[in-house]
Parts: structure tokens; C-alpha cells; sequence
């Protein structure tokens, strides 16, 4: 029996890309014999939820320590070990950045390098994130990431051993069940551009509204909606909503549901992806998955997860990615094949074997 412990705070509060991993994974991981989870929170105010957000099968352990308390504690020692949360375990997986010390193997997992690469589009809480990386490499920790785009970052930037960083590519997001007439109806149209994801200012949305408003003099009926919570730096987004000619086409219902989320995508003309950086990037999957032609930029790892069922501009180019939208939205022959191949895509990644290639992350640590 492997005595196996994982960060579940990611599971708390609105889902991130970030929380969307960590469930596919817990989920999958329950249903394994020979692995006895426990799935820890870093988290004062939220502990009492984790029992609840965690599958059956998953014991849930938290202590009354502030969440900030502790990681500036671990920015400066060794101390408290996270057998404090879990009890006596074999391989911890840290599953959001922030690796813990401890007696057991270590597994940190690192999703992109944006508060090295563009400190100005993280949220202040990241730039923590150098140090403690740098001292799970110093306790000998493995790495894991869900991009080779990634791996090699982490691989270059902190000079890790190549053997002890793994790409596993994770599952994608339930998506079945979307009811495109509900979708239609939260959009307040038949045609739209969807957005899915954080407003914040590595999604690059005021240049989706640029491009969008250029489209929408000719095209009376479409309408974007951006779905996300508002993250920090959001006063961009607004700006370039108010600059709009067609603003009142602009939708930004905030953070949706998993269901809406899943109506949105069914009744979408056209996912749009339009980032400066992503470290892998659910949403083009997700809309693969239901049948909508996806546009997006070449940006980080998302030319890895899309391969060549997507049309993809650069981040900064708005008349190019207007010129994708149009023909996303407008050219049948292109729709179909972008619809046919992105069927094709989504079906290489599976929480199956994300999580059988994540055990034998975990056998190799523990040994």
C-alpha cells in the first residue's frame, strides 16, 4: 500500500485550471487499489470545506494554520514538515507550486514559469514561488508538469536533473451534457465568441475585444462573452470594453457554473484563446470536445495541446486574430475540418493515463 498525500487546496473555491487538474486526478487516484490518499489543505478559513470536495475513499486532513503563515514559514526553513497535516506518508504531491518540507518523497507540480517569464501578469502571492521551488530542488524533490513546453523551462531555469521532471498530460474537464439552446440563452444570442478563463491580464481579452469589434460591424448578430472570474489587473479588460464600439455585444457574466460552462461551449460559434503565455490551456480541449472550432495564439505550450486542430495567430497581431475569428465563424469547409480534427485531438488526453503515468512518478519517488 502506497500512503500517498496531495495537495487538495486548488480544490476549494471557484475551479481554476489549476483545481481542474487536481480533481481529475484525486478522482481518478480513488479509484486505484494500493493507494491510500489523503488529500491536505493549506487553508484557515476554508478547512472545513475540504471533506466536501473531496471524492469517497479520500481521507481529508487540514490544522487551523493560516495558509500565509505557513508559506512564509517554508520560504525560511524546514519546518512544519506536512506530516503535521497527514500523518506518516511515503510521497507527498504538491500539486500547486507550493512544495512542502518532509520526510516522504516529493513531487511538486509546476504548471507554467509566468512569474519568471512575465512577472507582470502574475498576482503578487506568485512571486513567492522562485524561492520555494528552489528549495524543493534543494530537497532533491521530483517535478512534474502538464507540457514539455514546461519541463524544459523548469529543466533550464533551475537546473533540476532531467530525470526527475515529468510531463504527464492531464484529462480534460467533463464536458458532456451541454444544452446548446441554454447556452445560446445565457449569451443573449444564437451566434457567439466565447472566452473561457480568469480576465486577467496574461489572457490578452482586451485584444479579443479589439478584434471582436472589429468583426462586429459586419456581423449584427454576433456577440463575445468572456466567462471568468475577474482576477487582478482587470481595469485593461474594462478599458478596452468601454473603447468598444460595439460594448454593448461585450458580455462578461463573471465565473459560470460547471453546467453553464458546458451550455456556453455547446452553443459557442467559435472558442476564442487568445493568451500571451499558458503552460497547457483546458479550454481549447474542452471546446475540441464539444464540436466548436477553437482560435487561439502561439503562446507557450498552447501549439503543443492544439497541434493542428486550431487555427492559431500571434498574441499581439489583432487584425490577424480578427482574420481567424471571421473564418472560424464565416468559412464551412474550415469549420469542418477544425471540428474533425479537434474531436481527433482531445481524445489523447485521458485522466486514465495522466494518473497511470503519475504512479509511476510516485513508485519512482518513493523508491
Amino acid at each position: 500500500m502506497m500512503r500517498l498525500a496531495l495537495d487538495g487546496t486548488p480544490l476549494l473555491g471557484p475551479r481554476s485550471g489549476v483545481g481542474e487538474v487536481v480533481s481529475g486526478t484525486i478522482l481518478e487516484l480513488a479509484r486505484r487499489p494500493g493507494v491510500e490518499v489523503v488529500a491536505y489543505g493549506l487553508t484557515l478559513r476554508g478547512r472545513k470545506d475540504l471533506a466536501a470536495a473531496v471524492p469517497p475513499g479520500v481521507r481529508a486532513a487540514s490544522r487551523t494554520f493560516p495558509a500565509r503563515l505557513v508559506r512564509q514559514a517554508w520560504l525560511r526553513s524546514e519546518y512544519p514538515r506536512v506530516e503535521r497535516w497527514t500523518g506518516r506518508i511515503d510521497v507527498v504531491h504538491a500539486t500547486n507550486y507550493v512544495g512542502p518540507p518532509t520526510k516522504a518523497g516529493e513531487v511538486v507540480s509546476v504548471y507554467d514559469l509566468g512569474f519568471v517569464r512575465y512577472p507582470e501578469f502574475v498576482a503578487t502571492d506568485s512571486l513567492d514561488y522562485p524561492e520555494l521551488l528552489r528549495r524543493a530542488v534543494r530537497r532533491g524533490a521530483w517535478f512534474h508538469t502538464t507540457s514539455d513546453f514546461v519541463r524544459d523551462e523548469v529543466i533550464e531555469t533551475y537546473s533540476v536533473p532531467a530525470e526527475r521532471v515529468v510531463r504527464v498530460y492531464p484529462g480534460i474537464p467533463p464536458i458532456e451534457g451541454g444544452d446548446a439552446a441554454r447556452g445560446r440563452e445565457l449569451a443573449g444570442t444564437d451566434r457567439y465568441v466565447l472566452a473561457l478563463g480568469t480576465i486577467e491580464p496574461r489572457k490578452n481579452y482586451p485584444a479579443l475585444v479589439r478584434a471582436f469589434d472589429a468583426l462586429a460591424a459586419d456581423d449584427p448578430d454576433l456577440v463575445l462573452v468572456v466567462a471568468g472570474i475577474r482576477g487582478w489587473g482587470g481595469d485593461a479588460f474594462d478599458a478596452a470594453v468601454a473603447a468598444a464600439h460595439h460594448r454593448d455585444r461585450v458580455h462578461a457574466p463573471g465565473y459560470v457554473s460547471a453546467d453553464d460552462r458546458r451550455n456556453l461551449l455547446a452553443g459557442a460559434a467559435v472558442l476564442a484563446f487568445p493568451s500571451h503565455y499558458e503552460g497547457f490551456g483546458f479550454p481549447p480541449l474542452e471546446a475540441m470536445a464539444a464540436g466548436v472550432p477553437v482560435v487561439t495564439t502561439y503562446a507557450g505550450a498552447v501549439p503543443e495541446v492544439v497541434g493542428d486542430a486550431a487555427l492559431l495567430v500571434e498574441p499581439d497581431d489583432v487584425d490577424a486574430l480578427a482574420e481567424a475569428l471571421s473564418t472560424a465563424l464565416t468559412d464551412a469547409g474550415v469549420r469542418r475540418v477544425l471540428v474533425e480534427r479537434g474531436r481527433e485531438r482531445h481524445r489523447a488526453f485521458s485522466w486514465t493515463q495522466a494518473v497511470d503515468q503519475l504512479l509511476d512518478v510516485y513508485e519512482a519517488v518513493r523508491a
